[in-house]
């Protein structure tokens, strides 16, 4: 990493202050702390390819979300979003997840007994066993 910094530096003080080139490797360079930290911790991974991923689905119906029809829609849709993303991480189909806490509470799941219906919780009280859920 150290070879790649000094690189950087050399190669930006040849260019152009306004090339492209120049200022994407100021950029690096200025963030140098952060692009380098995941040499010294392995839990860090060396691009955010897995949370742009994760995004992907929210980012292309971007445009769909104007049409919610108020702010209270668009929070209700980032719930069931985040719920949704939480029942993937879970390792369950979120569709069959869903489905099957919406029919509960259609049919008088108890209030005080809400816990259950969390992803994390929700395959123990069913019959479920899904093999991990990839995307």
């Amino acid at each position: 990493m150290e070879d790649l910094r000094r690189y950087f530096k050399e190669q930006n003080a040849r260019l152009s202050a306004k090339s492209n080139l120049a200022k994407a490797l100021r950029y690096a360079l200025g963030r140098w702390e952060s692009l380098s930290l995941y040499t010294t911790d392995g839990r860090i991974g060396i691009d955010n390819n897995l949370a742009e991923r994760a995004l992907c689905t929210i980012a292309i119906t971007r445009k769909n979300f104007l049409f919610l029809g108020s702010e209270a829609g668009g929070d209700r849709a980032a719930i069931i979003y985040t719920v949704l993303q939480t029942a993937k991480l879970n390792g369950l189909d979120p569709e069959a997840y869903l489905a099957d806490i919406i029919d509960r509470m259609a049919k008088g799941h108890p209030a005080n007994r809400l816990a259950e219906l969390l992803p994390w919780n929700w395959a123990a009280t069913t019959e479920y066993h899904a093999n991990a859920v990839t995307g």
